[in-house]
């Protein structure tokens, strides 16, 4: 809710994480000039690209090239140039969004369509982002955050010339063991604002 978010803001947090596009764009104008940076972290549908170059420091979740292209589209006609993570699916769950990376003998499949966003004049790599399982032993993630790793490293080899200084890994059920593993981005807002209200029924 806004209010705990102008609480956190009050409270010295300078990076704020969302997951609804549209409900964030709401708390954004609601809250107004800030020097904190919003991140989107959640998936975005294609319909609603329009809404992140204006609007966000930094995308976590670009999953697809069509949505790339969109939000390319859309940075391009507002004149910016729009920071991204590029999404991947490191585990076997088929409802996570992300290019699948689960099977690291296929990695070089990825390349032809990661080097398609690179290439794109309004859409900015900056590194990766997964979102694995949870856990209730944090060790059990690890593999997962050591498996983004490689692919990080992967990827950089086959690109030297492009950003990929971010990782983005870690909730706060895990952050430490991401942290250990690589993470420049932790996902804590559960550790600092407590769980999320649930969505009251129309």
């Amino acid at each position: 809710p806004v209010e705990t978010v102008r609480a956190a803001l009050e409270a010295g947090v300078k990076i704020l994480g969302e997951n609804y596009p549209e409900e964030a764009v709401g708390k954004i104008q609601a809250i107004g000039t800030t020097d904190a940076e919003w991140h989107m972290i959640g998936h975005v549908q294609s319909r609603k690209a329009d809404l992140i170059p204006t609007n966000f420091s930094l995308m976590h979740s670009l999953d697809s090239v069509k949505l790339a292209t969109r939000l390319n589209r859309f940075a391009a006609q507002t004149g910016r140039v729009l920071p991204a993570l590029l999404e991947f699916n490191v585990d076997e769950e088929e409802s996570k969004f992300g290019w699948s990376a689960v099977d690291e003998s296929r990695w070089s499949e990825l390349l032809v369509e990661v080097d398609m966003v690179l290439k794109l004049q309004n859409v900015t790599v900056r590194g990766l982002m997964t979102m694995p399982p949870l856990f209730d032993d944090p060790e059990r993630t690890r593999p997962y955050f050591q498996k983004l790793h490689r692919l990080h490293d992967f990827l950089a080899r086959n690109f030297p010339a492009a950003d990929w200084s971010e990782l983005s890994m870690g909730t706060s059920a895990d952050f430490e063991a991401a942290v250990e593993e690589g993470a420049t981005l932790v996902r804590v807002g559960t550790a600092i604002v407590g769980p999320r209200p649930p969505k009251r029924q129309e």
